[in-house]
Order: C-alpha cells, then sequence, then structure tokens
C-alpha cells in the first residue's frame, strides 16, 4: 500500500474514534422521552375539601315543649282533693271537711289557660248544715316553668248556690237556693309526669256574693280550698 492510502485509513480510524462518544450520548438521549408529563402537587393543588357537618335539628325553647313540651289547644279532665274550709258566716253552719272537685283545662297560650271548676259539699255542724255549689271559670297564668315544673297563679269568676239549714224562728230551715255570682282567686303549682299525666297542688279561694233571703238572715260567706290535683290530657 501506498503512504497516502495508509495515511487516510488512520484519519479516518481516528474520526470514527472522535465521533463515536457523540453518537453514545445522542442514542442515550434518544431514549428519554421528549416531554415530561408533570404530576399534580398533593400539597397545593390537590387540597382535601372540609367535611361539611349535617344538619343539626333545631331544638324548640322550654315554653314549646317543655318545658315540658307544651302543646297548645290541649284539653284536660281531672280533679282535685282535699280540704275545703268553712269561713265567715259560712263556718258557722258546716265544718271543715274533705271533699272532691272536677276540672277541664284548655291550654289557650303557652303560658294562660282556661280553667273551669265544677263542686258541691254538705257540711254539717250539730243540727245546722251547710251546702256549697260552685261553677266557676278561671284564667291560669304561668309564673315561670323550668323543666316539667310550672307554679301559677290564677283569678276568674263563677256561679253559685249556697245554701244553709240555721235556725229561723226557733225551728231549723232550709235557706232559699238562689243562683248568685262571685270571684275566685288562688295559686298552685304543677309537675307534668309525661305527655299524658299532670299532677299539683292548688289553693284556691271562692267568694260567692251574698243571697238574699225573704225570712231569715241571708246567706253569706266565703271558702277556701287546699287540693292535691291530677289531669288528665289529651
Amino acid at each position: 500500500m501506498s503512504k497516502k492510502k495508509i495515511s487516510m485509513i488512520l484519519m479516518a480510524f481516528m474520526a470514527m474514534s472522535f465521533f463515536r462518544p457523540s453518537l453514545s450520548l445522542a442514542q442515550a438521549d434518544s431514549s428519554k422521552p421528549a416531554f415530561k408529563i408533570k404530576t399534580p402537587n398533593t400539597k397545593s393543588q390537590l387540597k382535601e375539601k372540609p367535611v361539611e357537618n349535617p344538619e343539626e335539628p333545631e331544638f324548640k325553647s322550654s315554653q314549646a315543649e317543655t318545658s315540658t313540651s307544651r302543646t297548645l289547644h290541649q284539653h284536660g279532665f281531672g280533679f282535685g282533693l282535699g280540704e275545703t274550709f268553712l269561713m265567715g258566716n259560712y263556718g258557722k253552719n258546716g265544718e271543715d271537711k274533705i271533699t272532691a272537685d272536677l276540672f277541664y283545662s284548655y291550654a289557650a297560650s303557652y303560658s294562660f289557660d282556661l280553667l273551669i271548676n265544677a263542686h258541691i259539699s254538705e257540711h254539717k255542724d250539730q243540727n245546722e248544715r251547710m251546702k256549697i255549689m260552685g261553677l266557676t271559670s278561671s284564667i291560669k297564668a304561668k309564673v315561670v316553668e323550668y323543666d316539667s315544673f310550672s307554679p301559677y297563679i290564677l283569678g276568674g269568676l263563677g256561679f253559685y248556690a249556697p245554701q244553709a239549714k240555721r235556725l229561723v224562728n226557733g225551728s231549723h230551715e232550709w235557706s232559699d237556693q238562689k243562683v248568685t255570682f262571685g270571684i275566685n282567686f288562688g295559686g298552685g303549682a304543677d309537675l307534668k309526669l309525661n305527655d299524658k299525666f299532670v299532677v299539683g297542688l292548688l289553693g284556691q279561694m271562692h267568694w260567692p256574693f251574698t243571697v238574699k233571703q225573704d225570712s231569715g238572715s241571708d246567706i253569706k260567706g266565703y271558702y277556701f280550698k287546699l287540693l292535691i290535683t291530677g289531669m288528665y290530657l289529651f
């Protein structure tokens, strides 16, 4: 071979040796993907939404249910048992005794009830007698309501028919039975056991107006009732 050919072969070999690393780098770079896939940043981009609390049920005030869960336009029937104290001239014709009363109630509002009372009793004292009859209506106003306990005051008007057997012209005779008007007032406290039953205490003064008589003394006086009460609501 001529020197010229040998020198050309050497130069070609050197050129191949020089450019081979560059080709390897190109091949290595070609193995890499042409673009990058960005993944979301969980700290900045994926924010957890706050868990909303479910709506809590609204609770009514103590007056609407207590209180007690008081129901409007509710009726009630009940009774009272206790002592009837005769006062004034009524006490001259009869003695105190245990008696029973009947009651009807109607819840007109959260604070006021209509209370109707009916009672009749006869009281003896030797030869004298005192009979009291009444049908009254009262407005019952709650002073305060704490849990199931509620003290109250009341007052109203009513019809009465008092009658006495007393001494007239040397003999004991019954007075004329006449209906008269009268007032009543008092107070007490109720304890609600559940949605249907209420127990309590009641002190009530009854003051009938004077009943005029054609013969003998007029019938006038008043009486006080102290009762344990029970009521059924519906």
